[in-house]
């Protein structure tokens, strides 16, 4: 790495200047293009540096010159589900539908929660076997619902497929099923209204109060039958013309899509799709919560979807996973507690050699921008936890400070902007990975997982520490499911399990 050590006094003034200007200046309008990554660091599914690697090789690791690294919160959790119903299937999935960041947030976590809005910051980080390696967890936690009383109306926009590919069981009659108990736990002041698409687009119920018409409500939910081809788009432009129809002020309005997302008729491209009801989307605030269904599920297309509509998806594969989204999940984000929320770490170039982001390839912010509130961030509602996983080569011996996370959101309803910070230190570093919290532990073993199963084997593009196969990983997922009493990580100690079988 002698290259990089050559610039490191550079480094030093260009950090700090750096974050002297974001500090002072909103940076450019560099609209919705800003939120894809222009320099991908590190995916779990890429090699850590070795010393012998040649200055070719070392630029593929992309090294980030200002020692920050900006993105938009995401809470998905889809890619880590879909993978776990095609391991169950019996298949391995698709490289391309493995997203680490979301396998890492699909994990209950340790970190303390804030008093009242906003988030709390926790930075953490443990040492690795390889050689000055570390993980470093970066942990942003919300209000717990316990306020969800307080929350203001609901105005919900279902936009549902009804093609025929939905026949399927575990497709519109799971979304039936969902939509029904839903239907059941909403207050009396909560609207909805339901959208169809197959070939074309149909407004089956206009927005409509819960108080007094549920059995309305659930008639029309009833009566939901697939038709014919996939045309996504027109559900899309559609339902976001009846959200707008039955704006509710005051209240939250969400369009909420349930697909296969197998779009096979009319526009099938994300940002065309959507670019439509741009207007609409930011002029109201209405953003959109995907819900995916289907062995066969086009993942790219409803993330994408859910990224450039200001929201975040889920993947259901039976009734259990859909009860927890539609009576928890979506509830949850009925209540919004911060808009365009983005986080950026800050590491000491006095102490760090490199480091790389462990996935969010699509939610990545340039650096300039992280105080620009004109840029997109995440929307993030009462609850929730997000976590962002670093693997951090340190100086040799090095002491001292080592990274300050900072977190910027805009209030839901006034728009001011507030920040949190955290920070981390290296003598704050666990000794060991087993040394680290079960929690800590546990959002390890899911970004080794991704890393397994987003390469051709697993025993080459490891994160620092990644144990030798998948049976190493297995293992150290049953102990930990032991040790947390988790039925969550024990699923995630089968999926490994299965996955093991597949490589065999």
């Amino acid at each position: 790495m002698e290259r990089f050590r050559t610039r490191k006094a550079l480094l030093a003034l260009t950090a700090a200047s750096g974050l002297l200007l974001t500090a002072c200046s909103g940076g450019a309008d560099t609209g919705e293009s800003s939120k894809a990554a222009d320099r991908p660091e590190y995916g779990a599914g890429e090699p850590a540096p070795a010393e012998g690697q040649d200055a070719d090789e070392r630029d593929d690791l992309r090294e980030d010159p200002d020692h920050l690294s900006t993105f938009a919160l995401d809470v998905d959790t889809a890619s880590y589900d879909y993978a776990r119903r095609a391991l169950a299937d019996g298949r391995l999935p698709d490289p391309s539908t493995v997203r680490p960041e979301e396998f890492v947030n699909s994990f209950r976590q340790d970190y303390d929660r804030p008093d009242g809005d906003g988030f709390s910051v926790t930075v953490d980080g443990a040492r690795t076997d390889d050689e000055d390696w570390s993980l470093v967890r970066v942990g942003l936690a919300t209000r717990t619902t316990e306020r969800t009383g307080e929350r203001p109306p609901a105005a919900l926009t279902f936009v549902i497929d009804v093609s025929g590919s939905m026949a399927e069981p575990g497709r519109l009659d799971l979304a039936q099923e969902s939509l029904s108990v839903m239907t059941d736990r909403l207050r009396d002041d909560d609207s909805v209204a339901l959208v169809t698409f197959s070939d074309e687009a149909e407004t089956v119920l206009p927005m409509t109060r819960l108080d007094g018409n549920r059995d309305e409500i659930q008639d029309a939910v009833s009566d939901l039958d697939t038709q014919d081809s996939t045309n996504l788009g027109a559900g899309v432009e559609t339902g976001y013309e009846t959200a707008v129809e039955g704006l509710r002020e005051g209240a939250t309005n969400r369009v909420v899509l349930i697909s296969d997302a197998l779009a096979n008729t009319g526009d099938t491209d994300a940002d065309s799709i959507l670019e439509r009801v741009v207007g609409e989307r930011r002029e109201h605030g209405i953003t959109l919560f995907g819900v995916g269904v289907g062995s066969d599920y086009g993942d790219a297309l409803m993330e994408r979807l859910a990224d450039k509509g200001d929201g975040h998806t889920v993947y259901v594969s039976d009734s259990d996973e859909a009860r927890k989204v539609f009576s928890e999940q979506l509830p949850r984000n009925v209540d919004l507690t911060a808009r365009d929320a983005k986080a950026q770490v800050a590491f000491d170039p006095e102490t760090v050699e490199e480091f790389h982001l462990v996935g969010y390839d699509n939610r990545r912010v340039a650096d300039e921008d992280f105080r620009d509130d004109r840029v997109d961030g995440g929307e993030v509602g009462p609850g929730h936890t997000v976590t962002a996983l670093y693997a951090v080569r340190t100086e040799p011996g090095a002491e001292g400070h080592l990274a300050t996370a900072t977190v910027r959101w805009l209030d839901p309803e006034t728009r001011d902007p507030h920040e949190e910070t955290g920070d981390l230190e290296t003598d704050a570093l666990h000794d060991s990975l087993r040394a680290a919290p079960s929690r800590f532990q546990v959002t390890a073993v899911a970004a080794y997982f991704a890393g397994a199963l987003s390469s051709r084997d697993d025993r080459n593009h490891r994160l620092p520490g990644a144990p030798a196969g998948l049976g190493e990983l297995a293992d150290r997922a049953r102990a930990l499911s032991d040790t947390t009493e988790d039925g969550a990580v024990r699923d995630l100690a089968r999926a490994i399990e299965q996955a093991d079988r597949q490589r065999d």
